[in-house]
């Protein structure tokens, strides 16, 4: 066999082993072993992605999931029997609904004996809810998973401080009047000091606009190619808008608001003039964030279908790619918080036997116009790479020609829990109408995390 391999060129060698070694998820670090399975995710769909407070303000979180699970299966044509799991990821959670999940399934109709979990890694939640599905399906445990996300800004829970709610805690509790008077005396004015949801890490008390504006300047990103970046995002998103790419989106008839919604409302095509008289939104007054070079608060929900080649036959379905690889990534939440994809994308391809030049098609959620800037000088830094990730030299940085063709969070929206099965239909349609094999989807999370995904284009796919 090796002996017909001489004159096979090295991307013909390592297309040659993902056909071959990649049927199995990775079980440590640069080995494979085979369980005899292709992972393949279907298809996948989501709801017109909209800036909170708007068409979708009335509604609560587990309808906008019900919508996309809803949608799925009629894009798929899968009866609901023939799921056998559900896994749902959400970051600012309903408390009426804390395993949206399974309520979600339940209002869309789902059978009452298909098991659902909720899962919550901020930024990469659906990322994580589509990996523990490969998980199960590598394992034997199921065959068929929809795996999505939801989040829903429009009413976050705001909570009473918490001196307040120790107080009502033991006022439910008290007996007697005397028990009751001796509650109200210890009662202040200031209790009743609401506790709202921030974007910020618990561990430092930073917000991620903070903590961009000092990744930006730690980088020397300026504010010209943050700003520069970020019209390239919105500008590709209204491009493929109007082309119609978005293939995944499915529209949505909202009770109560006249028209259906059938587009994401924050694309904004603007000049470099205008974003230049925006002022300073986190570091004032001289930070280089501003609200039109960062992602907005969104409300969005999607979902998709993941299941062995195999089963996928059985069923009649064709899928859009194969799910190859993964990996998750965690660093220092303080100085790191946002590099994930400059962790995780070498070390994807280092354990997939791949560089960058194979891959045909990225997709890396753009929290920040900085932070992406950020990490593609990470990538292309031979102290940065030597210093943090080992190596000789630097990295080298994805092919921007190849990069968020279609937009990306900045301009489609960022719903927190709902952006990794965003980035991996995009990927995977990307794939089919730039004619592509190979996508790496990438992106970063509070908490210093990151995940990056290897997609495979599959035979049966299409462009709808």
């Amino acid at each position: 066999m090796f002996a017909s391999l001489r004159d096979v060129s090295l991307r013909g060698i390592k297309r040659l082993c993902l056909n071959n070694c990649f049927r199995c998820l990775s079980t440590a670090p640069g080995t494979f072993e085979s369980n005899k399975k292709n992972i393949v995710l279907v298809d996948g769909v989501r709801s017109p992605f909209l800036l909170s407070g708007t068409s979708y303000a009335r509604l609560m979180p587990h309808e906008l999931a019900r919508h996309s699970l809803l949608s799925l299966l009629r894009k798929t044509r899968l009866d609901k029997a023939a799921v056998d799991y559900i896994v749902y990821g959400s970051v600012i959670q309903e408390v009426k609904t804390s395993n949206i999940a399974r309520e979600a399934a339940l209002a869309a109709g789902f059978s009452d004996k298909t098991p659902a979990h909720t899962v919550t890694m901020a930024c990469i939640s659906s990322n994580a809810a589509i990996t523990t599905g490969m998980g199960f399906i590598a394992t034997g445990t199921f065959d068929t998973i929809v795996a999505g996300g939801v989040e829903f800004m429009s009413d976050v829970p705001i909570r009473f401080s918490r001196k307040m709610r120790s107080l009502m805690m033991k006022a439910s509790k008290a007996k007697s009047l005397g028990q009751q008077l001796s509650l109200l005396a210890q009662f202040r004015l200031n209790f009743l000091a609401p506790e709202l949801p921030a974007v910020a890490e618990f561990s430092s008390g930073e917000t991620m606009g903070h903590s961009a504006d000092r990744l930006a300047a730690a980088f020397n990103v300026t504010r010209q190619e943050q700003d520069e970046y970020a019209l390239r995002s919105h500008a590709l998103a209204k491009e493929a808008q109007e082309k119609g790419y978005f293939t995944d989106l499915v529209p949505f008839k909202v009770s109560g608001v006249d028209h259906t919604i059938s587009e994401d409302n924050g694309i904004r095509v603007s000049t470099k003039e205008q974003l230049a008289k925006l002022k300073a939104a986190f570091v004032k007054p001289h930070g280089t964030i501003t609200a039109a070079n960062a992602s907005f608060l969104t409300d969005g929900a999607s979902a998709c279908l993941i299941t062995t080649e195999e089963k996928a036959k059985q069923l009649g379905l064709k899928p859009k790619a194969y799910l190859r690889n993964f990996t998750f990534v965690s660093q220092d939440p303080v100085d790191q918080l946002l590099l994930g994809p400059a962790y995780g994308i070498p070390k994807l391809l280092q354990r997939s036997g791949l560089t960058l030049k194979d891959v045909d098609a990225w997709e890396v959620h753009e929290a920040f116009a900085g932070q992406i800037v950020a990490n593609i000088k990470a990538l292309e830094s031979d102290w940065w790479c030597k210093t943090y990730l080992g190596l000789s030299e630097k990295y080298g940085a994805p092919d921007i020609n190849k990069f968020n063709n279609w937009g990306g969070s900045l301009s489609i929206g960022h719903p927190f829990a709902a952006t990794g099965v965003r980035l991996c239909m995009h990927a995977a349609n990307r794939l089919v109408r730039e004619d592509g094999k190979l996508a790496v989807v990438s992106a970063c999370a509070a908490g210093g995390q990151g995940v990056a995904m290897l997609l495979e284009r599959h035979p049966a796919a299409t462009a709808n």
